[in-house]
């Protein structure tokens, strides 16, 4: 009877076993009594007075912040920036908690300070303009990747089963799996090889060729050179392929030199005028 009593008595029967299972502690469980300061900083205008309590609220609080900060760790931040980013968050949520709505506290300022630390992510630590679509996209692709990493075998998951999980289309997983770890754009002096032979990402890039352009505008020119008078055809010809001055084109030509150079200049201007009026492209 005694053993039947023991186990009948109490808060808690015992499991199968022997066993009892412990209650996980709130992630909380050492949270402040600020609620007479919160009352009186309600009560109170603006000033000094008020000011000094929302401080001492703070600095209760701050074990909190620090907690919560320390679940963005790894995403390419330091821990002490996060922490200064959740403290902000905290110092806002203090400011705008009102008591007399019934929430607790912790309810209140928890979502506030995920969300400035969500937020300094979004605005501060992208090296170039992201969607924030394509931003969705990434966090929904990592909490499925984070989902499917606690399986037992340790093989990584596939782009259909983190679509599956996420539940996002292949395309979609894949816009996110590109904007993972992607915070900041890879330096051009990064080396893309193990040996030190230096080449770098920048030894991959090409440079501008002139070549294309004088091809561009060799056949943008030809067929116009075609419909030019033959004596402006000949003009040109001896100045620019067999490198004639103009006193040597006069004499051959038998007027002056000033007037060959009034023809080099027209006809040099219109060709430039239709061509660049056709956008560059060569004559249909």
């Amino acid at each position: 009877m005694r053993t039947t009593a023991s186990r009948t008595v109490g808060s808690a029967p015992h499991r199968p076993g022997g066993y009892r299972r412990r209650r996980r502690p709130h992630p909380h469980h050492d949270a402040p009594d600020t609620g007479r300061q919160f009352e009186r900083i309600v009560a109170l205008p603006d000033g000094p007075e008020r000011e000094r309590l929302c401080q001492e609220v703070v600095r209760a609080w701050l074990p909190m912040a620090d907690r919560l900060a320390r679940n963005f760790r790894d995403r390419g931040e330091s821990l002490e920036d996060l922490a200064q980013v959740a403290a902000l968050g905290l110092v806002k949520a203090v400011r705008g908690y009102d008591p007399g709505r019934g929430c607790a506290f912790e309810s209140y300022a928890v979502p506030t300070i995920v969300g400035e630390v969500k937020r300094h992510f979004r605005d501060h630590l992208w090296g170039v303009h992201v969607p924030r679509r394509t931003q969705e996209l990434r966090n929904r692709v990592r909490a499925a990747r984070h989902e499917l990493d606690c399986r037992v075998d340790d093989r990584q998951p596939g782009v259909g089963e983190l679509a599956e999980r996420s539940g996002l289309t292949r395309a979609e997983v894949e816009d996110g799996m590109a904007a993972l770890e992607s915070f900041r754009p890879l330096s051009l002096d990064a080396e893309l090889t193990s040996t030190a032979d230096g080449y770098t990402l920048a030894d991959t890039l090409g440079e501008p060729e002139p070549g294309y352009d004088q091809i561009v505008y060799r056949e943008a020119v030809r067929p116009r050179l075609r419909e030019l008078p033959e004596r402006e055809q000949e003009i040109l010809y001896l100045r620019f392929f067999r490198e004639l001055t103009q006193s040597e084109i006069a004499r051959r030509m038998g007027i002056s030199q000033m007037h060959v150079s009034r023809i080099l200049a027209r006809v040099c201007e219109r060709l430039h005028d239709e061509i660049e009026a056709d956008g560059g492209r060569p004559a249909a």
